[in-house]
Formats: structure tokens, C-alpha cells, sequence
């Protein structure tokens, strides 16, 4: 039989190699929803960021966050998980300022899979966000995305049902009306932009409509769910089984 250690005396369960930083807010969150837990093969463990609401970070992306940010990710590595995601594009603000301040690998923003996407592609990105006006360059930066990376961004504010459900919290959520908004965002975006080689979903909220979208316009469709699936294959491989 195989001899298991504790990893530190703090640490009283094992097991979740992903934690997720999600946000002060509420509406729900259904299957394919990065705030969804069902929506993983494997397990995970989420730790709310006190008085990360909507409006503070996407609107008016407060700085004073920074440090619950790093708290939360201190209470989460304190925990035992391998890793920090987000659960919210817009955390890219602070994607410098947490990596600083833990010992494991952080990647809190769906952007940081950009400068990926374009390499393999080589074609214009087209982002589809919780709201356009306020994803700005300063995200980009945050999470090293060059200036120069060809990029569409369209945004989901003035779908009624996205708007109400997510950014109001209205405190109920129509998803197949969200999925027909999002996959007519897409639809729209890519008839005006035939360039676009690759869809990236920036909200933690789309992903459970990726395969609508993709449908749709017939392209590679990146999300949450794609960077964090990734992320835990890295950090818990397993020996591959078959035969010759």
C-alpha cells in the first residue's frame, strides 16, 4: 500500500487541486458556469472576495480590491489547493498583484489565454464580455497581452436577459434566452469580422452556451472552462493506460 503524508499540519482535507476567487455577488449559476461546481470532472474549491461586487470590479474596477484579492488567495493556498483561477474575467486587474503574493501558480482571468490562442490560430480573436465599454487596455496588460494582438471585442450589456440576470442580479436566470443572446452576439461579430479566426468567451458566465456559439459560426471557442481544464491536466497527470 502506498504511505500518504500530511502536506502541512494547517491543512485537514486533500483533494481539490483547483481554487476559484468568485466574486461578491448573486444570481445563478447554472451547469458550465465557472461558479457551478458540477460544471468540473473534478473537484473544486471556491473562496468568495468580500466586497468584490459586480459594480466595484467591472465598473468601476476599484483598486482598494487588490488587497481582499490577495486575501482570499491566502485563505485558498492555506487550504491546499495546487492552483488559483478566477471566476470573473475582469479579475485580470489583479492577476500581478495576487501572483505576487502566493507560492502556487495563479491564472485569474480567461484573457491570459489569448496570447495561446493567437499563436495557434494566427488569425483575429473575437472576445465576447460581460460589458464592452469596460474591458479596457489596463486588462489586457495586466495579463501580458500585446497591444498588437488582432482582437474584436463585442459585449453582452445590451442583451436584456444577460443584462438583468448578470450584471443587475435580478435574482433569476433564463438561459435559453442567454444562449440565443450570445450566440447572436457571436453570429453578429463574425458576419462583420470574416477574419476571425477563434471566439474567446471573457465572462465566467458564457461557457455553459460555448457549444451554441460554436455551432453557430463554426470556430474554435475558448472560455474558463478550457483555461482551468488545462491547468488541472498539468498539475495532476496520471499515468495513461492501454495496450499495443
Amino acid at each position: 500500500m502506498t504511505v500518504y503524508h500530511i502536506h502541512k499540519k494547517t491543512q485537514a482535507w486533500y483533494g481539490e487541486s483547483i481554487g476559484i476567487l468568485i466574486l461578491d455577488a448573486a444570481y445563478p449559476c447554472v451547469p458550465g458556469n465557472i461558479g457551478n461546481a458540477s460544471t468540473f470532472p473534478f473537484p473544486v474549491r471556491y473562496e468568495k472576495v468580500t466586497g468584490a461586487s459586480i459594480d466595484r470590479l467591472l465598473n468601476r474596477q476599484d483598486p482598494e480590491l487588490a488587497a481582499p484579492f490577495i486575501q482570499a488567495a491566502a485563505r485558498l493556498q492555506e487550504d491546499g489547493v495546487h492552483a488559483i483561477t478566477g471566476a470573473c474575467g475582469f479579475m485580470a486587474l489583479f492577476q500581478q498583484e495576487v501572483a505576487q503574493h502566493v507560492d502556487i501558480p495563479v491564472f485569474l482571468s480567461s484573457l491570459l489565454q489569448i496570447p495561446f490562442i493567437h499563436q495557434i490560430t494566427n488569425k483575429k480573436i473575437g472576445i465576447i464580455t460581460a460589458n464592452a465599454a469596460c474591458l479596457q487596455a489596463r486588462h489586457f496588460t495586466a495579463v501580458g497581452v500585446s497591444q498588437k494582438t488582432p482582437v474584436v471585442i463585442a459585449g453582452m450589456e445590451n442583451q436584456v436577459e444577460f443584462r438583468d440576470a448578470v450584471l443587475k442580479e435580478k435574482g433569476s436566470l433564463d438561459s435559453a434566452k442567454i444562449q440565443k443572446e450570445v450566440v447572436a452576439v457571436a453570429e453578429e461579430m463574425t458576419a462583420a469580422h470574416p477574419d476571425i479566426g477563434s471566439i474567446l468567451l471573457e465572462c465566467s458566465d458564457l461557457p455553459p452556451y460555448a457549444h451554441a456559439v460554436q455551432s453557430a459560426v463554426g470556430l474554435p471557442v475558448f472560455d474558463f472552462f478550457t483555461m482551468i481544464n488545462y491547468v488541472h491536466t498539468v498539475l495532476v497527470r496520471k499515468p495513461f493506460t492501454g495496450f499495443m
